[in-house]
């Protein structure tokens, strides 16, 4: 029998996933991520205030300084500088309302790390999008904080102070695409201006950070099941491209889906996931109570990937059924 020998100068690394296929390193990928979102982080500036930084800023800072406190409590390595932690402080920020309390962001960026995140076991392990379940729980912590909407600075009349999915829901006001898709409208820090977000993602999806498939699949699905709403009756049901630009239906596509620890791994998965995602979020906000759906959906989606990343294995060549 032959005997192998393995050089010791050659180590082999056993780590967490996301084990993606790609040429940047999973921490040049986060700062990448960064880089995408500064077209939201002006717009949210220019359209709500200078202040609005702040809030980011302090959701970044205890993301980052929680994540630290826990790990040299575990007496695990320090990992902040691979940006995981700055991307769920700037995403957790992005989606709070319009001059939300300092304080309560805070909770939330503990929340969104310590249980959204290290419970699992860190980066790679988590089951959950760390900067929906801080959102999730700010949501059940201080719910009309976080249904408070602030007036955008070019506002030209009162609907624009409501999100476009409240004032239909509860008012009935098809609100227009256009303020929609420039961002002069109410709604959620970084949420509410198209034109950013898509910049941001496009970016993401040319240098291949971020998977297209996912991103296809949510808008198609949004398209097609808003739209056969729409067709059934169009004096009741918004038209599919109110469904595509309203509420945080892009930021979650592609910032949100997308994150690689919390989708699936295969390219049926990410298509059914998309999907997946795309038919909660219409039924939430045609049917349910509250106005808008994406944290929702995302959050459910997230707990079927593992099931989803099973059944959507290809079969090895070879392999028996």
């Amino acid at each position: 029998m032959e005997t192998i020998t393995v050089n010791p100068a050659y180590k082999l690394e056993l780590s967490s996933s996301p084990h993606i296929h790609s040429r940047w390193s999973t921490k040049h990928a986060m700062w990448f991520v960064v880089l995408a979102l500064i077209p939201a982080l002006i717009s949210a500036v220019l359209f709500f205030g200078p202040y609005q930084l702040l809030i980011v800023l302090t959701s970044v800072v205890f993301c980052a300084g929680t994540e630290f406190a826990i790990k040299k409590f575990r007496k695990k390595k320090i990992t902040v500088d691979d940006g995981s932690a700055v991307i769920t402080g700037i995403l957790l920020g992005l989606i709070l309302p319009p001059n939300f309390s300092l304080s309560a962001a805070a909770i939330g960026a503990v929340f969104s790390i310590a249980i959204g995140k290290e419970i699992f076991g860190g980066l790679g392990y988590n089951i959950f999008n760390p900067a929906l379940a801080g959102r999730a729980f700010l949501q059940a912590a201080f719910p009309v904080a976080m249904t408070t909407w602030a007036k955008p600075n070019f506002a030209v009349d009162s609907v624009t102070s409501a999100t476009p999915l409240a004032a239909y829901k509860f008012d009935k006001v098809f609100a227009e695409i256009q303020p929609m898709f420039l961002g002069n409208i109410g709604g959620s820090i970084g949420e509410t201006s198209a034109i950013a977000i898509l910049i941001g993602g496009i970016f993401l999806i040319a240098i291949g950070i971020v998977n297209y498939r996912i991103p296809i699949a949510m808008i198609l699905g949004v398209l097609i099941f808003g739209g056969i709403f729409w067709v059934i009756d169009p004096a009741k049901y918004p038209n599919p491209l109110f469904q595509l630009f309203a509420g945080g239906f892009l930021f979650g596509t592609f910032f949100m889906a997308t994150d690689w620890v919390t989708s699936p791994l295969t390219s049926k998965g990410m298509y059914i996931f998309g999907f997946g995602i795309a038919f909660i979020i219409v039924l939430i906000r045609i049917f349910g109570g509250l106005p808008e759906g994406v944290m929702y959906a995302i959050l459910i989606m997230n707990s079927v990937v593992p099931i989803i990343n099973r059944y959507t294995r290809p079969t090895i060549f070879g392999e028996a059924k």
